[in-house]
């Protein structure tokens, strides 16, 4: 089988790409940045530079493949402001793509969508795949991304185009270049005890289990229909003292209530309206007291998926390769936490 990547060089399409070269598959890879190319060094595959922006090109790349995953997206939505750049990518980027898919005549299209574009049950029940988008989108305007690039995907399967939706949940695992989650990490071994912690929850997955299902959901997928992957629900306070347990650190101490959760996202707010970063959004924040909870099952039924990856190993793994990348800060002030 030959295989089209894009968003090769990220998290999810480098260990994807991996995984499709060790299992004997042909692999085409897309990139913007030639930098990045060495997440997949070691690997024999064909790489094409271009963006989602070209459709000429991207049929180019689509050209003779039998499959296309799509796994390239703009996922740091809280470096940065940029919508306009967050709706190109995710929305513009994932149209033209198809049009480039179906005009070369690809058999499959595997879309790699986010959980984020599901709607949230109250309490702690987990949503699942027949749940809509039910946030602000002008608060939350990543996973109202997302959600419309589903939007889009359905227009094209109406056309005849077969693809499948993926929805992982948050994502961990080794290889997290851009630290999406594994800011989640970095955070902890640095700030260690100190790490404030929400009365929520979130749902988790390894990066090696999500590629694992998208070669499931190339076999056993059904056209036009949206999987979400999960391992595990998991609340604040389990989840951040799994990970000091991972590095090797006392876990956070602090509860920030539900009623200083609103306060502390317009604080938030008003230091990026200063040109200051934050390690969270204000819109994360909102969400701190929310289980964000996910019932992975259709994926386990349809797609006969089972996770592999335990998270607790998983975080183990994660933190390892950090330390590996020498990106994990033991300067002053850490020391001073770790001896308090």
């Amino acid at each position: 089988m030959k295989a089209l990547v894009t968003g090769a060089t990220g998290f999810v399409g480098s260990h994807l790409t991996r995984l499709l070269c060790e299992s004997g598959h042909s692999a085409r890879v897309l990139y913007r940045t030639e930098r990045k190319l060495g997440v997949l060094a070691g690997l024999a595959v064909e790489a094409v530079a271009g963006d989602l922006d070209d459709i000429a090109l991207l049929e180019e790349a689509c050209a003779d493949c039998d499959v296309v995953f799509h796994a390239a997206a703009k996922a740091d939505y809280w470096k940065d402001d940029d919508r306009d750049a967050l709706w190109r990518v995710n929305v513009d980027g994932t149209r033209n793509l198809l049009t480039a898919a179906q005009a070369a005549g690809v058999r499959r299209v595997v879309f790699t969508s986010s959980a984020s574009s599901i709607g949230i049950r109250p309490g702690q029940a987990p949503a699942d795949e027949s749940d809509a988008f039910n946030l602000p989108p002008e608060r939350f305007w990543y996973a109202y991304t997302k959600q419309q690039a589903e939007e889009v995907a359905a227009e094209f399967v109406a056309a005849g185009l077969d693809v499948v939706t993926l929805n992982p949940t948050v994502i961990i695992g080794p290889g997290d270049l851009n630290a999406i989650s594994g800011s989640f990490i970095l955070e902890t071994a640095r700030y260690q005890w100190l790490v404030p912690m929400s009365t929520g929850g979130l749902a988790v997955i390894d990066v090696r289990d999500v590629a694992r299902a998208h070669l499931s959901a190339l076999e056993h997928g059904r056209t036009g229909e949206r999987y979400i992957l999960n391992n595990r629900n998991i609340s604040y306070r389990e989840w951040f003292t799994m990970i000091a347990a991972a590095c090797g650190v006392r876990p956070p101490l602090l509860t920030t209530p539900d009623w200083l959760l609103g306060p502390t996202a317009r604080l938030i707010e008003l230091l990026r309206a200063l040109g200051m970063s934050t390690p969270m959004d204000a819109d994360q924040t909102r969400l701190g007291g929310a289980h964000v909870y996910f019932d992975g099952g259709k994926a386990r039924r349809e797609l006969l998926f089972r996770p592999a990856v335990d998270i607790e190993a998983s975080l183990r793994d994660t933190y390892a390769w950090y330390e590996a990348q020498g990106a994990i800060k033991r300067d002053w002030l850490t020391r001073l936490i770790g001896m308090v």
